[in-house]
């Protein structure tokens, strides 16, 4: 069964176009990680502020072993010398029960 783990970033709304651009510039090394399975960067499109980083994996192995990898480290290292765009964050974690794509 597959997991999807979701990073709910608090960001101001004059800092979303430097949050999106931020990841448009990273590593993007997560595509080759182990049972990587998605990614979407989810930005807001009502009054609220909160973007999301939603991330799909085969397992919490997985997601941990990203986690721990120099290729997060490297993906992550503008954070540490720039400083966080956002204010605020935390991690949800959800199990995948049903997934439904488009027929042909």
């Amino acid at each position: 069964m597959s997991i999807v783990k979701i990073n709910a970033i608090t960001v101001p709304r004059e800092r979303f176009d430097e949050f999106a651009q931020r990841f448009a510039s990273r590593a993007g090394k997560v595509s080759a990680a182990e049972g990587f399975e998605g990614f979407q960067l989810l930005r807001p499109n009502d009054d609220r502020d909160v973007c999301l980083v939603v991330t799909q994996w085969r397992s919490e192995e997985d997601f941990r072993a990203w986690m721990t990898s120099a290729d997060f480290a490297a993906g992550h290292a503008q954070h540490r010398s720039s400083g966080p765009v956002g204010t605020a964050s935390e991690v949800w974690s959800f199990d995948v029960l049903e997934t439904e794509t488009p027929s042909a």
